[in-house]
């Protein structure tokens, strides 16, 4: 039986102009059939990673593929994705990815 855990939060797009940090909505869903967690993003864009990788890129840098994710400072995260387009580059608050990883250890526990 296939379980999503979906979770709204908000991200502050990374710019190289410190007035143009604006801040977007962004879902963040995990599917148990897929063991994934996929980032939805404003647009058509959405980027889908292992689960472990959230987890690892929380504590340490962490890259899967197009995807970057690092610890900044003690109560944000980084989310670098990288496609033919550019890149993009988001800021999370940590709070906000901890309890959306919690949920999807409440939905199906970490094969160990």
């Amino acid at each position: 039986m296939s379980v999503t855990v979906e979770q709204y939060a908000r991200a502050h797009v990374v710019t190289d102009t410190p007035e143009d940090h604006d801040t977007v909505p962004v879902i963040l869903r995990y599917d148990t059939d897929a063991s994934a967690v996929r980032v939805g993003l404003p647009g058509p864009d959405e980027w889908t990673f292992p689960r472990d990788v959230l987890e690892r890129g929380l504590r340490t840098p962490t890259t899967a593929g197009p995807v970057s994710i690092w610890p900044c400072g003690r109560v944000q995260a980084v989310m670098e994705f990288h496609s033919a387009q550019g890149v993009a580059v988001m800021q999370f608050d940590t709070k906000a990815l901890i309890r959306f990883l919690r949920r999807t250890y409440t939905a199906t526990p970490v094969a160990r």
